[in-house]
């Protein structure tokens, strides 16, 4: 398995926890989104994802090789092929749950956050940093004071977003944590989150996965 990625990209952070959840091993492929112009504007990445976009996973076990874009797409297709440990519940009602936890995330938070959006807001509508950070803060804690609302309230809440052990919404909450913190985002309002956030990290699946154990990582 090769794995197109960037050490900072939640979305490549995000299939980085599950492959190691899985202890499946793969091949680092780095992806520099800012040298050189961004190495994601490669035309022999382009001819990968055409959307300049990472992740981008391939599997080499199929014939002809299989290439999947979209983390949470790659990580179900991963919890398909290798079902333990399981990423998504038992019930047709806490997958359900599980996957609108995180396509809270990956859908109405990151999109507006990543960074060809800060990027087009500097660089095009000559928005300045602070106000480009004040915009990434906005979202993000924003989006974050809702999730923890949707978390609390619910008895399927456990340990982690849903029950006793990591899943899908895990994966994506993590990295979203991480990248708010480096926008010097205020999370005293999250504490359920910031909970389920503690008991992930106290797993080595995650531990690994983070930015700065990357061998890109600067």
């Amino acid at each position: 398995m090769q794995l197109y990625n960037y050490f900072r990209s939640s979305a490549s952070f995000r299939v980085r926890i599950a492959m190691n959840l899985k202890e499946l091993p793969f091949d680092y492929k780095a992806i520099h989104l800012v040298r050189h112009g961004g190495e994601q504007r490669a035309p022999e990445f382009l001819e990968l994802n055409p959307d300049g976009l990472v992740p981008v996973f391939i599997d080499d076990s199929v014939d002809p090789p299989f290439t999947l874009t979209q983390s949470l797409a790659i990580v179900e297709y991963l919890d398909e092929l290798h079902p333990e440990p399981p990423l998504l519940p038992a019930t047709a009602i806490g997958r359900a749950r599980v996957r609108a936890l995180a396509l809270n995330i990956a859908c109405e938070i990151h999109p507006v956050n990543n960074l060809r959006v800060l990027r087009y807001l500097t660089q095009v509508l000559k928005i300045d940093e602070a106000a480009k950070n004040a915009w990434y803060r906005h979202w993000v804690e924003t989006g974050l004071l809702a999730l923890d609302r949707q978390l609390a309230a619910s008895p399927m809440t456990g340990t982690f977003c849903h029950g006793k052990s990591p899943t899908l919404a895990d994966l994506t909450l993590v990295p979203q944590i991480f990248n708010g913190w480096r926008f010097d985002c205020d999370f005293t309002g999250i504490p359920t989150v910031m909970r389920v956030f503690d008991a992930c990290m106290a797993l080595d699946a995650f531990q690994q996965a983070v930015p700065s154990e990357q061998p890109d990582a600067e």
